[in-house]
């Protein structure tokens, strides 16, 4: 028998729960007035004699109630009614309570699980999920209608980071407009911090920026190599001018000023490395980084660009050292490395960069590859010109500028008229729809799955309104970093930031999982098939793409389909689709649906023809996508490596290779850590489960994940097979 509980919930019958609430309210009667053991058993027998699939949790209470009283217990059922009462106006008033003391204790498996870059144990994190607990709430209570909350309880949608929607200045995440304030000076915490005069200062205070930044959002930030690489000229100058003091000749004064600016750039890519994965954020974490190594963004620096970034990639290939003083593969920053004419060929002057990003992504998963001259095809601004910009955070991408003839409406210093404005752009926040849970509840009727479709997206609709409302009333004073110090805006004390939320400056993100789950029930295929499975799947796309189209030109607002990254929402949309529609094969039989529009990960495919019919979906997911292949060890068979990059720049706008980098402290085991049949990780060398002597890195949904996940994640994580083999490996 399954219990379904206030909040739509479902769970196991459990008669001790019964004995439990009816013994607590025979204490607070006299003796005569108790139910006796047999009068219990008997209430107990009488709910299961009931034969229900499927009872109320009320039901049981009424019967409860009832069965008291026809035992002349008028006493004990009045105290049994109150009590009843009473944990009503408690849930009702408050709902922290049990969680906060769940989370402090270790106990409470969300928490636990909620995120693969966060140890739940340590006090910052704590820290930071109890002001989330908290804020979740407040959200549920007072923020959010209650067929809202519902929805999200039920997993027909998800509201994403309601743990941080309480405090209505949060964003989710951004373009840090580095250049700006690096080149013009910032303030951080009320200190002045003027333009930096060599590499080393300007990358140490860029770590400030993003920590001060990162703390005023809840996403990931992405920050550009490019507008560090002026700085790298003036560190030459600087060491050009001390030789040529000294009366060296030229050659002499060019050589050593070179060298020197490359120890410089070791030295200063060294310290932001170590910076930016020993400082902690408000969230608890380090902060949620990507960094952008793109050549083109700069012609006049061009140079000093592939310096930084061929020092990027050395020291990423090196790792960084764990607790033992072993070289493993961090989770941040993750890296982007653009493709484009001048590396991706073997007679391109930058080729030499591109081999090591092969090397580096073989051995450490990163860099991510965005390709130029795809991204350029897909993403026009309003002139008609492609541009190439980077994704903020792991996988949310900026639509193209459209503000263009608006101006600098963000008031920046070093705005161009006239050219794309990205950096210092951002993104309001996501709501995602169940895409499996649409098909489900239409029963395989066509006309009813489209009718419930447009019914499912109109709530993620308002609930993403609900999302823009809080950010609408939001004063630059808030956030001062963010608004009028130059990371997204300079404006004035006390302005609106209205306006950056309007125009197409900012991204509103209509988030989607489970196309593949959805596509196979509705018509038996999978939307690989390239039949009437893809056909449905680009179908499906497509309407999504339409209901934002309609949205942004009624509210000025831009909404963008966005391929969510369900990190714990693929374990939760799972079990909700289990409880509202039992064990449907192929469908709900899993902890996990897919991401986005992913090729399932159990379903054998080539690594190329899976970009390649990514690719078609990718396009249609213009708010954020990334496809990936999984890889065995290609550390010995770079030439795979180089080929899968080739052919993302032909094909692909964004995408990575998850190849596998582990490590066992226990006997020194570097292989691949497994999975066993209960979801749990362990060294096939040694046997060693214990996490806290495990160090695992997985691309958990377009970032790396290296704290563990949830049974839905791990189990996903498991079944992936391999897209390309190793046979010509040494």
């Amino acid at each position: 028998m399954k219990i379904v509980k206030r909040d739509g919930h479902i769970v196991d019958y459990d008669p001790s729960k019964i004995e439990t609430a009816i013994k607590k309210a025979n204490v607070e009667v006299r003796p005569k007035e108790r139910a006796t053991e047999n009068e219990i058993q008997e209430i107990i027998k009488y709910i299961e004699d009931l034969n229900k699939k499927r009872i109320l949790v009320e039901d049981i209470q009424d019967i409860i109630e009832e069965k008291l009283m026809e035992f002349d217990k008028y006493q004990l059922a009045k105290k049994y009614i109150t009590y009843r009462y009473t944990r009503e106006l408690v849930r009702k008033a408050n709902t922290t309570d049990q969680t906060i003391k769940e989370l402090i204790d270790g106990e409470n498996e969300y928490w636990n699980t909620e995120n693969s870059n966060k140890n739940a144990t340590v006090v910052t994190t704590q820290r930071d999920y109890l002001a989330g607990i908290t804020s979740t709430d407040i959200t549920r209570r007072f923020l959010l209608p209650e067929d809202v909350v519902k929805a999200h309880d039920e997993g027909i949608i998800h509201f994403h980071d309601a743990d941080y929607f309480a405090q209505n200045a949060l964003h989710n995440c951004e373009l840090i407009n580095l250049d700006d304030m690096l080149q013009n000076g910032t303030v951080i915490n009320g200190v002045m911090i003027e333009k930096p005069h060599r590499f080393i200062t300007a990358a140490t205070i860029a770590t400030q920026i993003i920590l001060a930044v990162t703390s005023s959002s809840y996403g990931g930030a992405t920050v550009s190599v490019s507008h560090l690489a002026p700085f790298a000229r003036a560190s030459y100058e600087k060491y050009y001018k001390k030789y040529k003091s000294r009366n060296l000749s030229e050659d002499q004064c060019k050589k050593f000023a070179k060298e020197d600016t490359r120890k410089e750039i070791e030295d200063g890519v060294q310290t932001f490395n170590y910076q930016v994965n020993s400082m902690t954020n408000t969230n608890g974490q380090a902060p949620f980084l990507s960094v952008c190594l793109y050549l083109g963004e700069s012609d006049e620096y061009k140079e000093e660009i592939a310096m930084i970034i061929e020092e990027f990639l050395k020291q990423r290939i090196l790792g960084f050292k764990n607790e033992k003083g072993v070289y493993i593969t961090p989770a941040f920053p993750k890296l982007l490395y653009v493709l484009e004419e001048d590396n991706i060929h073997e007679n391109s002057k930058y080729w030499y960069l591109t081999k090591l990003a092969a090397k580096c992504t073989a051995k450490r998963l990163v860099p991510d590859y965005i390709s130029e001259k795809v991204m350029k095809e897909l993403k026009k601004n309003e002139y008609g010109e492609g541009e190439c910009y980077p994704c903020m955070g792991c996988r949310s991408f900026l639509t193209p500028d459209r503000a263009m003839s608006l101006g600098n409406i963000a008031k920046a210093k070093n705005y161009v008229e006239g050219k794309g404005k990205y950096y210092g752009r951002f993104n309001q926040g996501v709501v995602t729809i169940n895409l499996p849970d649409v098909a489900l509840s239409s029963k395989q009727d066509m006309d009813k799955f489209w009718k419930i479709f447009d019914e499912r997206l109109e709530l993620c609709h308002r609930a993403l309104q609900l999302r823009h409302k809080r950010l609408s009333n939001v004063t630059s004073d808030v956030a001062p970093i963010l608004w009028q110090n130059g990371a997204l805006a300079r404006l004035e004390k006390g302005e609106s930031i209205h306006e950056l939320l309007h125009h197409g400056y900012s991204t509103i993100s209509l988030g989607y999982a489970g196309l593949y789950e959805c596509v196979k029930y509705m018509t038996g295929k999978s939307h690989t098939d390239n039949g009437e499975g893809k056909e449905f799947g680009l179908e499906i796309m497509e309407h999504l793409n339409e209901a934002c189209k309609k949205w942004k030109a009624d509210e000025d607002i831009d909404y963008s389909v966005y391929g969510t990254p369900i990190e714990a929402t693929t374990y939760k949309f799972a079990k909700c689709l289990k409880e509202r529609f039992g064990v449907v094969k192929g469908i709900t039989d899993k902890n996990y649906i897919t991401n986005s529009y992913h090729v399932p990960v159990f379903e054998e495919i080539d690594a190329f023809t899976k970009l390649k019919l990514e690719s078609e979906f990718q396009r249609l997911s213009p708010g954020g996508a990334i496809s990936y292949v999984e890889t065995p060890n290609l550390q010995n068979n770079l030439d795979v490596v180089i080929e899968l990059i080739k052919f993302i720049y032909d094909n692909i706008m964004y995408a990575e290779l998850n190849t596998k980098s582990d490590y066992c402290q226990k006997c020194g085991y570097t292989g691949e850590i497994l999975v066993d049949d209960n979801l749990e990780w362990y060294c096939p060398n040694c046997g060693n489960r214990d996490h806290n002597l495990l160090n695992v890195a997985r691309r958990t949904c377009g970032y790396i994940g290296t704290n563990f996940w949830n049974k839905g994640r791990t189990q996903e994580i498991k079944e992936r097979v391999l897209h390309i083999d190793n046979k010509n490996a040494c």
